[in-house]
Protein backbone atom coordinates (compact mmCIF):
# COMPACT_ATOMS: atom_id res chain seq x y z
CA UNK A 1 0.00 0.00 0.00
CA UNK A 2 1.47 3.40 -0.91
CA UNK A 3 -0.01 6.08 1.04
CA UNK A 4 1.53 9.43 0.87
CA UNK A 5 0.41 11.30 3.76
CA UNK A 6 3.07 13.21 5.76
CA UNK A 7 3.75 15.52 8.51
CA UNK A 8 3.64 19.13 8.70
CA UNK A 9 7.39 19.47 9.05
CA UNK A 10 8.43 16.09 6.89
CA UNK A 11 6.25 18.29 3.93
CA UNK A 12 8.39 21.28 4.93
CA UNK A 13 11.89 18.60 4.32
CA UNK A 14 10.76 17.88 1.07
CA UNK A 15 9.83 21.41 0.18
CA UNK A 16 13.79 22.41 0.85
CA UNK A 17 14.51 19.69 -0.65
CA UNK A 18 12.14 20.58 -4.16
CA UNK A 19 14.02 24.25 -3.97
CA UNK A 20 17.47 22.83 -3.11
CA UNK A 21 18.13 19.10 -4.40
CA UNK A 22 21.88 19.16 -3.73
CA UNK A 23 21.14 19.88 -0.14
CA UNK A 24 22.29 17.16 2.35
CA UNK A 25 22.47 17.83 6.30
CA UNK A 26 22.23 16.26 9.76
CA UNK A 27 19.38 16.42 11.94
CA UNK A 28 20.43 19.36 13.94
CA UNK A 29 21.34 21.32 10.72
CA UNK A 30 17.99 20.47 8.88
CA UNK A 31 16.25 22.07 12.47
CA UNK A 32 18.29 24.76 12.03
CA UNK A 33 18.53 25.91 8.20
CA UNK A 34 16.18 24.05 6.15
CA UNK A 35 12.93 24.52 8.11
CA UNK A 36 10.83 27.86 8.36
CA UNK A 37 11.25 28.82 12.01
CA UNK A 38 8.48 31.75 12.69
CA UNK A 39 8.40 32.28 16.73
CA UNK A 40 9.30 28.44 17.24
CA UNK A 41 11.94 26.31 16.10
CA UNK A 42 11.08 22.69 15.36
CA UNK A 43 11.94 20.22 17.99
CA UNK A 44 15.08 17.66 17.09
CA UNK A 45 13.03 14.70 17.88
CA UNK A 46 9.81 15.97 15.44
CA UNK A 47 12.87 16.73 13.17
CA UNK A 48 14.12 13.21 13.37
CA UNK A 49 10.28 11.35 12.98
CA UNK A 50 9.91 13.32 9.74
CA UNK A 51 12.79 11.96 8.41
CA UNK A 52 12.59 8.47 9.33
CA UNK A 53 9.37 8.98 7.90
CA UNK A 54 10.61 10.02 4.80
CA UNK A 55 13.74 7.92 4.05
CA UNK A 56 11.30 4.98 5.22
CA UNK A 57 9.06 6.44 2.15
CA UNK A 58 12.43 6.24 0.52
CA UNK A 59 11.89 10.11 -0.54
CA UNK A 60 15.22 10.74 1.50
CA UNK A 61 18.09 9.49 1.85
CA UNK A 62 20.32 8.95 4.64
CA UNK A 63 24.39 8.33 5.01
CA UNK A 64 26.46 8.17 7.76
CA UNK A 65 29.87 10.09 7.03
CA UNK A 66 33.03 9.43 7.93
CA UNK A 67 32.69 11.23 11.33
CA UNK A 68 29.66 9.03 11.70
CA UNK A 69 26.84 11.47 11.65
CA UNK A 70 24.12 10.74 9.99
CA UNK A 71 23.61 12.82 6.80
CA UNK A 72 20.06 13.34 4.69
CA UNK A 73 19.44 13.93 1.58
CA UNK A 74 17.08 14.06 -1.30
CA UNK A 75 16.36 11.01 -3.64
CA UNK A 76 16.46 12.28 -7.15
CA UNK A 77 15.34 9.13 -8.23
CA UNK A 78 12.31 9.74 -6.65
CA UNK A 79 11.42 13.43 -7.63
CA UNK A 80 8.85 13.31 -9.39
CA UNK A 81 6.97 11.04 -6.54
CA UNK A 82 8.05 14.23 -4.51
CA UNK A 83 6.51 16.44 -6.26
CA UNK A 84 3.02 15.09 -6.78
CA UNK A 85 3.41 14.72 -3.08
CA UNK A 86 4.00 18.02 -2.62
CA UNK A 87 1.63 19.22 -5.03
CA UNK A 88 -1.30 17.51 -3.51
CA UNK A 89 -1.31 15.10 -6.03
CA UNK A 90 -2.53 11.26 -5.39
CA UNK A 91 -0.83 8.47 -5.49
CA UNK A 92 -2.28 4.88 -4.94
CA UNK A 93 -5.90 4.53 -3.92
CA UNK A 94 -7.20 7.26 -1.72
CA UNK A 95 -7.29 6.73 1.71
CA UNK A 96 -8.15 9.69 3.56
CA UNK A 97 -9.46 11.96 1.20
CA UNK A 98 -11.54 11.00 -2.17
CA UNK A 99 -10.04 14.72 -4.16
CA UNK A 100 -11.14 14.63 -7.84
CA UNK A 101 -9.33 17.39 -9.48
Amino acid sequence: MCELTLSHVARGILDYLRSHPEAQDTIAGIAEWWLPKGNVKTPLKDVESALQELVAKELVIERTSRDFQIHYRMNVDRLREIEAVLDGLSHGPASESDHSN
